[in-house]
């Protein structure tokens, strides 16, 4: 308890609260901005925030990360275009409600159930983390080695590719991080003679190029389609009514967009799609979805942003990010010398919880920001992308740029973003290879202190309970799909053709 109130203490800095404010509205921007997302922003901000604090600088981070995941429902409503994926459902009724000219009750609705939704997970991560993390304290090398060769296996399904080029991409992603000195044995491995990858290949600029410079590829092939804005004819926020007719569909779409974040390798869209599916499911009036139903843009916008605090569960308890953008504050604790895991809430309680508080206060700024701002923050839909875009490319730049001062890391940003490009063009996601990325190091550093602590006798690691039940849970995300779709279609009854 006391750590809960020194987390609190540590944002009474008002310059503290100036700079979460800021993030919060700068979190919005990006959100409402087509192509841009969570992991963008987050990714584009990271090296920015080298030279300050850890606790500012990963409360900025996920303040972005909870303000751009809500503010991706102002471009979904107003021009049928999410700002980021995990909007894609809003659209579905967003729009037509801005098309009726009931943009305002749109927007009310997705700034309150944005908040109501992050509120519930963040108290849910206050509660869970500390008890995850608490289980997991006495874990040993062998466990951890199998709790991230089980983190890996989610790569199959965190990213848009089919399941095998996801774990193409993550595998190429753990070749990447075999690039450096063996610390367990000092012996050079790919550097090709450079001094500056020794250490490996630095993630931060590697993120900046997957997801910056990539998508400014992706949007100049793109310059020719038009996106029509809506002129909102009624500014008319959500009524009583609205609300009784909503609330337990909010709070349905909240617990299952926690849990969904809970759960390494999900995230906000696949929250999103579910809730409103739910939503749906459990409505009196399903005729309505998809042509105007505020419980759609509750459903989908409740559980996204509650996602956000549930995917923070496993990254900050266990070291495995929940979400992309997760995997991209995963990096920026590691970047401040943070190894997240069970020992973070014991050594850095204060820390932890100073996180936590950060983001129960920015879902309660983004509410305020989405009932009087959204209007105002439309208007940065009206940017021409060839204007938007190359502003990107230069905040990129300079972003990898100012982490080492090194050229090296601008040629990987800018190699990174090529290779983006056409992953993205062939149909490979770019977040599992960031993902392997970091989980790749981790991997390798687990396995030979395993080795070293089992006299390299693998096979033990099976003879331990928490190793042997991770390695089951990696078989099963592995094949487990493929076992249960073949155990039903063996018992599909067959159909008589008749004579």
């Amino acid at each position: 308890m006391e750590a809960v109130f020194s987390g609190l203490m540590a944002l009474a800095d008002p310059s503290l609260l100036v700079l979460l404010v800021a993030a919060t509205l700068g979190g919005v921007m990006v959100g409402a901005l087509p192509g841009l997302n969570a992991t963008t922003g987050v990714a584009l901000l990271l090296p920015f925030t080298i030279t300050m604090e850890p606790i500012a600088a990963i409360a900025i981070l996920t303040t972005i990360y909870c303000a751009a995941t809500f503010a991706g429902a102002i471009t979904a409503i107003l021009i049928n275009t999410p700002g980021t994926s995990a909007s894609a459902t809003t659209c579905l009724d967003g729009y037509p409600l801005a098309q009726r000219g009931e943009a305002g009750r749109a927007l009310g609705m997705a700034a309150v159930s944005s908040t109501i939704g992050g509120i519930v997970s963040v108290l849910c991560l206050m509660a869970a983390a500390p008890l995850m993390a608490r289980a997991a304290y006495n874990f040993a090398p062998p466990e951890y080695f199998a709790l991230t060769v089980f983190g890996l296996s989610m790569l199959a399904t965190i990213g848009d590719g089919s399941a095998l080029k996801n774990l193409i991409a993550g595998a190429f992603g753990v070749l990447l991080a075999t690039v450096g000195i063996d610390l367990l044995t000092s012996i050079e491995r790919f550097t090709f003679g450079m001094n500056e990858l020794s250490e490996g290949i630095p993630f931060v600029p590697v993120m900046i190029g997957v997801f910056g410079i990539s998508e400014l590829l992706v949007q100049a092939s793109n310059l020719h389609i038009k996106r029509e804005p809506v002129k909102m004819k009624a500014i008319r926020l959500p009524s009583r009514e609205d609300y009784k007719r909503v609330w337990r569909t909010i709070l349905r779409s909240s617990g299952i967009g926690t849990f969904i974040g809970i759960l390494p390798a999900e995230g906000a869209t696949v929250a999103s799609m579910i809730g409103y599916n739910e939503a749906k499911r459990w409505s009196k009036h399903p005729e309505e979805f998809g042509k105007g139903s505020l419980e759609g843009v509750a459903g989908s916008e409740a559980a996204n942003n509650s996602a956000t605090g549930g995917a923070m569960v496993p990254t900050l308890a266990l070291g495995i990010p929940g979400s992309p953008t997760a995997a991209v504050i995963l990096a920026g604790l590691m970047v401040h010398g943070l190894r997240p895991g069970p020992t973070m809430f014991t050594e850095q309680a204060d820390f932890v919880f100073a996180i936590f508080w950060a983001m129960l206060l920015v879902n309660v700024l983004f509410f305020f920001v989405g009932l009087w701002g959204a209007k105002l923050f439309a208007r940065i839909t009206l940017i021409p992308i060839n204007i938007l875009w190359p502003i990107v490319f230069t905040f990129s730049i300079v972003g990898a740029y100012a982490l080492e001062q090194s050229m090296l890391d601008v040629w990987i940003a800018v190699g990174a973003g090529i290779l983006g490009f056409f992953m993205r063009r062939y149909g490979f996601s770019v977040v599992p290879l960031t993902i392997g990325l970091i989980l790749g190091g981790m991997l390798e550093t687990r396995l030979g202190q395993s080795m070293v602590m089992l006299d390299e006798q693998w096979w033990l690691m099976l003879a331990r309970p928490l190793s042997l039940f991770f390695f089951i849970l990696t078989a099963l995300a592995l094949f487990g799909p493929y076992l249960w779709g073949r155990l039903f279609t063996q018992r599909a009854p067959i159909k008589s053709t008749g004579e």
